[in-house]
């Protein structure tokens, strides 16, 4: 005999799906403006490879889920 299933449930609320939105989508732009910010004042003897791309990896996650959380808050569930 098969165990009934469990339906399958967001891990986060969904009342938090604008706030998430809202909060990541600032954190990545700020992210984002920071790198822009080190790319235009720096020269090319300073700059650093391991920062870009740290500070350019968090600004894609950050943006990344922003985008997701607010796909979901304006209901279109990916």
């Amino acid at each position: 005999m098969a165990q009934s299933a469990k339906p399958i449930s967001s891990p986060v609320p969904v009342a938090w799906y604008p706030s998430l939105a809202v909060l990541m989508l600032a954190v990545g732009l700020v992210i984002t403006a920071s790198f822009f910010i080190y790319e235009a004042t720096s020269s090319r003897k300073n700059r650093s490879l391991a920062k870009e791309l740290v500070t350019g990896a968090m600004a894609s996650v950050f943006l990344g889920f922003g985008s997701l959380f607010l796909l979901l808050a304006s209901g279109v569930y990916v």
